[in-house]
C-alpha cells in the first residue's frame, strides 16, 4: 500500500482543488499535501531492503486475460528518484509562495498531478502501465507552460507537447511488439519485456532499440532532438521549468536504464557508441552555446542540456561506476537546476528582467542571496565537496575505463561549464550596480525556506554520498546481469 499512496495522495489532493478557489488556501494545501507525500517517501527510504530486488510492491490484475496488471514496486533507482520527486516538489511549491498566479487553485491542482504521474513512472513494474504514467505527466505541464507561461507560450508548448507525443508513440510501438513476442498467454510486465529481448533477430532488435532511444532522447533531450528544450524552459513559468529541468527530464534517463541498457550483445556495442558520440555532441555543443547566452534562464536550460549530455554518455558506458555516477548525477542536477531556477525567479521578480548585461552589482545589495547563488552555481560546476562532484567523478572514472578519448571529451565539459557558470555568476553579483538591480533585496523569510534545505541538500550530498549509493548497487547489479 506504501508505493500507491505516493500516487494517490497527490492525485487525490489535485482533484479536490480544481473545485478550490483563492490562491493562499490553495497554496497551503498543496503544500501539506507534499509534506505528506515527503513523509511517506521517507518511510519508505528508512525500511528499504536492498537484498529485495523489488519493495513495497502492489499488485492488481487489470485485464488478465490480456495480461495487464496494475504492478507497482521500487528497487533502489526506482526508491531514489521517487525521493528527488518527493524532495523537491514541496521546494517548487513553495517557490512561488511570493508569486501571485491567475487560477492559483488549478496551477497548484496540476503540480500535484504533475508529481502523482512522476511517481507512477518510476514505480510502474508493468509496460502498459509505464506508458500510461508517461503520457499522463505530459498533460499538467503542457497547461502549466501552456496557461502560466510568457511570451509565445502556445506555439512553443504546443512544439515541446508534439515532440514529446511522437516521441512517445515510438516507445508506445515498441512496448507493443515486445508484449506480442512474449509467450502465451502474452504479458506485458517489464521483466517479462525484457527477457524477450534476446530471443529476437538482430534487425528487430535493432528496430526496438531505435525506438525506444528516440523517445527518451527527445524527453531528456538529447542532441539533435532537443529544439523544443531551450525555448520551453525559457517560457515556463519558473515552477514549470523547475518540474521539467529538476525532475521530468530524469524520465528519459531513467527509461535509458529500465528499456534500453537490457539490450544486449551486438545491438548494444554496436548502437550504443552512436548515443555517446551524440551525448559528446551534444554536452560540448550546449556548453559552447551556454557561455554565448545573454539571458539566465536559457544559459540554464543549456548547462541542463549538456549535463544530461555526461549522463546519457555515461549510461552507454556500460560500466558500474559510470551507472553509479548516473544515478547520483539524477539527483545532483535535480537539486541544482531547481536553486538555479530559484535564482532566475527570484532575480527576475526584484528586476523584471534575465538580461545578464542588465544586471550587476547584486551581491552588494543582497549578500544572502549572493551566498545561495553562489553555493548552487558551485555545485553545478562540480566543486569537491558538494553533489555535483561525487556524480561527475564517477561518470569521468566510467567513462575512461570504457574509452580515454571519450572521458577526455566529456572532461572538456567540466572546463567550458565552469566558464559559463562563473561568468553569470561575475556578470549578475559583481561589477558596477545596474538601474535594474539598485534596488534589489535580499532573500525574504519564505525564500530562506527554500534556500537553505537546497543548500544543506548540495553540501551533504557531497560530503555524505554513501547512503544514496549504496541504495543503488543492487539496481545497478541487475542492469549488469542483463547486460553481460
Amino acid at each position: 500500500m506504501l508505493t500507491i499512496s505516493l500516487i494517490l495522495l497527490p492525485l487525490i489532493v489535485s482533484v479536490l482543488l480544481f473545485f478550490m478557489k483563492g490562491q493562499k488556501a490553495s497554496q497551503q494545501i498543496a503544500l501539506l499535501a507534499t509534506l505528506a507525500e515527503l513523509a511517506i517517501a521517507l518511510i519508505a527510504f528508512t525500511g528499504f531492503d536492498k537484498s529485495l530486488a523489488v519493495n513495497y510492491p502492489l499488485l492488481i490484475d487489470w485485464l488478465p486475460k490480456m495480461g495487464f496488471s496494475f504492478s507497482l514496486g521500487m528497487d533502489g533507482i526506482s526508491l531514489l528518484l521517487v525521493m528527488l520527486t518527493a524532495v523537491l516538489t514541496p521546494f517548487i511549491i513553495l517557490s512561488t509562495f511570493n508569486r501571485e498566479n491567475k487560477l492559483p487553485a488549478s496551477f497548484y491542482a496540476l503540480v500535484l498531478m504533475m508529481q502523482a504521474a512522476l511517481v507512477g513512472v518510476f514505480t510502474s513494474q508493468d509496460g502498459l502501465l509505464f506508458y500510461v504514467f508517461w503520457e499522463l505527466a505530459l498533460i499538467p505541464i503542457y497547461f502549466i507552460c501552456g496557461l502560466w507561461g510568457g511570451e509565445n507560450k502556445v506555439q512553443i508548448t504546443l512544439k515541446f507537447f508534439i515532440y514529446t507525443m511522437v516521441g512517445s508513440l515510438f516507445m508506445l510501438a515498441a512496448l507493443i511488439w515486445l508484449y506480442t513476442k512474449t509467450p502465451a498467454p502474452h504479458q506485458f510486465g517489464i521483466k517479462n519485456l525484457l527477457l524477450v529481448i534476446p530471443t529476437l533477430s538482430p534487425v528487430e532488435q535493432a528496430w526496438l532499440f531505435a525506438a525506444f532511444v528516440l523517445a527518451f532522447a527527445i524527453k531528456m533531450p538529447l542532441f539533435p532532438f532537443h529544439s523544443w528544450q531551450p525555448d520551453t524552459y525559457t517560457v515556463a513559468p519558473p515552477a514549470g521549468s523547475m518540474l521539467l529541468a529538476g525532475i521530468m527530464l530524469k524520465m528519459g534517463i531513467y527509461g535509458l536504464l529500465r528499456f534500453v541498457l537490457p539490450f544486449r550483445g551486438n545491438t548494444l556495442s554496436t548502437y550504443g557508441p552512436v548515443v555517446i558520440v551524440l551525448a559528446l555532441i551534444g554536452l560540448i555543443y550546449g556548453s559552447i552555446i551556454a557561455i554565448k547566452q545573454q539571458e539566465i534562464k536559457r544559459l540554464i536550460a543549456y548547462s541542463s542540456f549538456a549535463h544530461v549530455g555526461l549522463m546519457a554518455a555515461a549510461a552507454f558506458a556500460l560500466t558500474r561506476d559510470a551507472l553509479a555516477g548516473t544515478i547520483f548525477q539524477m539527483l545532483s542536477h535535480g537539486v541544482n537546476i531547481v536553486a538555479l531556477f530559484f535564482v532566475a525567479d527570484i532575480i527576475q521578480r526584484r528586476t523584471n528582467t534575465t538580461q545578464i548585461s542588465e544586471l550587476g552589482g547584486i551581491a552588494k545589495q543582497a549578500p544572502r542571496f549572493a551566498v545561495f547563488f553562489m553555493i548552487a552555481m558551485l555545485g553545478s560546476v562540480a566543486l569537491p565537496l558538494t553533489n555535483g562532484f561525487i556524480g561527475e567523478f564517477l561518470m569521468l572514472v566510467g567513462l575512461a575505463q570504457y574509452s580515454m578519448a571519450v572521458a577526455a571529451v566529456a572532461g572538456i565539459s567540466i572546463i567550458l561549464g565552469a566558464v559559463y557558470m562563473f561568468w553569470l555568476y561575475q556578470r549578475t553579483m559583481y561589477g558596477e550596480t545596474k538601474p535594474a538591480s539598485e534596488s534589489f533585496t535580499d532573500l525574504t523569510s519564505t525564500e530562506m525556506l527554500v534556500a537553505v534545505p537546497l543548500i544543506i541538500l548540495i553540501v551533504v550530498m557531497g560530503v555524505y554520498p554513501k547512503p544514496l549509493l549504496e541504495i543503488a548497487q543492487p539496481a545497478i547489479t541487475e542492469i549488469l546481469k542483463y547486460i553481460h
